[in-house]
């Protein structure tokens, strides 16, 4: 079950990054309140997650999905560079997730 924390964890980060970017500097308060509590829940299950997963792992993953959402989601939706190198830098992290999922033995 960590690992679901961990993972619905990183998506909402990616929610509360983009929240950020529609709030228009928290000025914008329904977008800012769901914002917040993308925020709160986020960081409520990867503390969840951390019970049983090693805290690096849980963080560097975590983080990583954040990452990775963050640029695929700046690019649709807000028309930001797509360039080769950029995509290779997601696939990297996305290899480093995946690694450390299987090398984890929680």
């Amino acid at each position: 079950m960590s690992w679901v924390y961990l993972f619905v964890a990183g998506l909402l980060e990616v929610g509360w990054v983009v929240g950020m970017k529609y709030s228009e500097g928290f000025t914008r308060p329904v977008i800012s309140l769901a914002t917040g509590l993308a925020m709160f829940f986020s960081f409520y299950l990867l503390s969840a997650a951390m019970k049983n997963l090693p805290m690096g792992t849980a963080y560097a993953v975590w983080t990583g999905i954040g990452a990775v959402g963050a640029v695929v989601l700046g690019i649709l939706l807000f028309g930001e560079a797509m360039t080769a190198a950029r995509l290779l830098c997601v696939a990297l992290i996305v290899s480093g997730i995946l690694g450390l999922k299987l090398v984890t033995n929680s």
